[in-house]
Formats: structure tokens, sequence, C-alpha cells
């Protein structure tokens, strides 16, 4: 692919593996950046995909070109930092015009030492990382518009990438703690759950706070453990469940540890609800595999059919790994499926209060309809303590 024209007075590039460069003008933080490069599909939540831990190690293209206008606040940041290594946007991030923002998306970028690049065509870039696979890229911003491209290309180039790459405990707590806040409800906002009915582990790879306000709402006093947590951590907190979060890397990688744990953890008869990193470990530690996907699936309108039912859900998702469903061993049922591809999107244990989604039922950002998976984890752990 020959390189894209250069706009007036670029300030920023995006130079892929290739050799392939893409001129823009930067906002954000100064630097350089490298990472794999994935795009994203949402029409919403730029701030909430930005600190998505899910995201670390990749740099996001959003499809969608009307980035910024709702400038950003706290109660939107699904972590403390931005974990996604930079942005790239067809159109300048735009003034805020929203009655919930609390400051601009430049200077909020800026602050936190992450990279945008903005007049890029990413309609181009989308089909490339469709037709080719999610590339390695180097992206950098220079206010004078100095650039080594050679070093560039050779960064690019040099950058080991996911496979292998355990990324969760980078991103995970460093101890445990409590969480008690519930989902955002108009017009009080975020509320403590203070009637929970039942005691919840959940395992942090990399967790959004969006999952624990559900698991909250669904009347879970929540622990969050480190994603190091042994079987006997977890264990020695009489938990009525287990709930293993999304999170950035391979799979195989961060399995390495926390497979060990969720054996130890199966080995008692305790609901279990991943998501998304989540699903990915719980189907290993069954025995099944996981694989590299070709460009992943990110941004908030998947639809993903539920095979016991019938019924088609609209997703949010990311992941760039995937649970090969031909592995699934005896005992462990596809319960879930990805219209768009036919990839795996859910597993279950016969019989056994264990399950698990690739996509993230918590949303933010994305439709709502897979909240009732938070519910049917309450249901599992009502029925194991009435068995």
């Amino acid at each position: 692919m020959p390189a894209a024209l250069s706009p007036p007075h670029p300030t920023a590039c995006l130079v892929l593996a290739d050799g392939t460069i893409f001129y823009g003008r930067g906002f954000g933080a100064v630097g350089e950046t490298v990472a794999e490069l994935v795009f994203n599909t949402a029409m919403t939540g730029y701030q909430e995909i930005m600190t998505d831990p899910s995201y670390a190690g990749q740099i996001v293209t959003f499809t969608f070109p009307h980035v910024g206008n709702v400038g950003v606040n706290a109660e939107d940041d699904e972590t403390a930092e931005p974990f996604a290594a930079g942005m790239v946007v067809k159109w300048d991030p735009t003034e805020p015009s929203n009655w919930r923002a609390a400051g601009d998306l430049v200077d909020w970028l800026a602050r936190r030492g992450r990279i945008g690049i903005g007049g890029v065509d990413t309609r181009r870039l989308t089909r490339a990382i469709r037709q080719q696979g999610a590339p390695h890229v180097a992206l950098a911003h220079d206010p004078e518009g100095k650039f080594d491209l050679e070093a560039l290309i050779a960064k690019a180039r040099g950058w080991r990438g996911l496979v292998g790459l355990d990324l969760a405990k980078d991103v995970s707590c460093r101890q445990s703690y409590r969480w008690n806040e519930m989902r955002w409800a108009w017009p009080e906002g975020f509320r403590p759950q203070t009637a929970p009915r039942h005691r919840v582990v959940a395992l942090d790879y990399g967790a959004k706070r969006n999952i624990l306000r559900c698991l909250a709402s669904a009347g879970c006093d929540v622990t969050v453990l480190p994603a190091t947590a042994t079987a006997e951590d977890v264990l020695a907190l009489e938990p009525d469940g287990v709930f293993l979060s999304n999170g950035p890397g391979d799979p195989a990688a961060t399995g390495d540890y926390a497979v060990p744990m969720i054996r130890g953890v199966l080995e008692r008869d305790l609901p279990i609800f991943g998501i998304c990193l989540g699903h990915q470990m719980l189907a290993l530690a069954l025995g099944a595999k996981t694989v590299k996907m070709n460009h992943g699936h990110h941004g908030a309108n998947h639809p993903v059919k539920d095979l016991e039912t019938g019924k088609v859900e609209i997703t949010s998702m990311n992941h760039g790994f995937t649970v090969d469903s031909q592995t699934l061993p005896e005992g462990v049922i596809e319960t879930h499926v990805s219209l768009f591809d036919g990839s795996n999107c859910g597993i279950r244990v016969v019989n056994r209060p264990v399950f698990s989604v690739q996509y993230h039922p918590e949303a933010s950002p994305g439709p709502q309809d897979s909240y009732y998976l938070f519910e049917r984890f309450a249901a599992a752990m009502d029925a194991s303590k009435a068995a």
C-alpha cells in the first residue's frame, strides 16, 4: 500500500509495519508510542473505550467521526487512567457540547500522556485492518512535524505483539478492595448497595468499573482480588460466587497463573461467571484452546445469538482472541455465537452453575440487552445456597 498523502502542515503520523504512512494533525500528548492497531465501530463512549483496560497495548481507530463532542467527565472513566495507547480519528476533536461535560478530550489526553491523530482517512485504514489483520504500528506527535520515519517503521516492525503477552498483571489492582457502588440511575447518579444478598469475589484481570457496578446492582457484596490471587486466596473469603473479569493480552499467557486458580475453584461447586478474558481463561481451565483473531471484535453493535433460546442480542465487544469452539471438551456447551463470523461467544458447564460470555454485558459503552446475565449469576448463587 503506498504512503498516504500528507495534509498541510502534518503534526502527527501513523506508521504501519509494512511501511504505510498516514499523516494527520496531532493532539493530546506529544511523543511516540508503539502498539497493535484496531478499529472500534461504537457511535458513543470514546472515554469509556479509552479507559477500558482491555485496550492495553492497542491504539484505537474510531470509525465514528464525531469524537470529542460530549467532552469528558469523571463519571465515565472505566478506570482511573486510560489504558489504550492512543487514538486515531477522521475529524479533529470538536469542542464539548453536553451538559455532563467537565472537561475537553484534548486536554484530558494530554494530561494522561495519550497521543491522538486527526485528519486520517479512517475508512481506508479500517479496510486495511480488516483485509490484512491488526497491524503493529508506531504513532508519533510532534508540533513541528519532524519525524524519523525509518526509525518509526523499525519500531513498528520490532514490536513483539500481543501473542504470548500477559498484560493482566500490568492493569490489575495491586491489593484487594471492596466495591458496593451500583449502576448510574437518574436522578441520583451512582448509589451504594446497602442490602447485598451474595458475597462475590471478583478476579481483576482488567475489570471495568461498570462490571463491578452491575454485580452490585444484582445484589452482590464484591471483594476484588488481584489477577495473581490463588484459589486459596479466593476460597478463604468464603464467597457465594466467583467472577472472572475482562482484561487485555493473550489469555494463554495470563492462564499460566490464572488457570490453576480457576481449576482450584472449580473443585468446589461454586457459581462462576466470566466475561471476555475471564471467559477465555475459564475455557482454558476446562480444557479448551484460544486463538488470535485476524482483527478482533471491537464495537457496540455486534449481534450475538443465544443458541439455547434463539434470542439475538446486540452486544458490546472488545477482544482480539477467541475460544476455539472445536476444542470444547465433553460436558461444556457452546451457548452463544457471533452472527458476524460464527466465532464463540459463550459457554456453560452441563449441570453446574458455571458459565461465561465473550462479549461485555455491562456495556459502557453499548446496548443493555445483556444485563440479565448478572441476574442469572445472582440466581445461580440463590439456587446454590438453597441446595
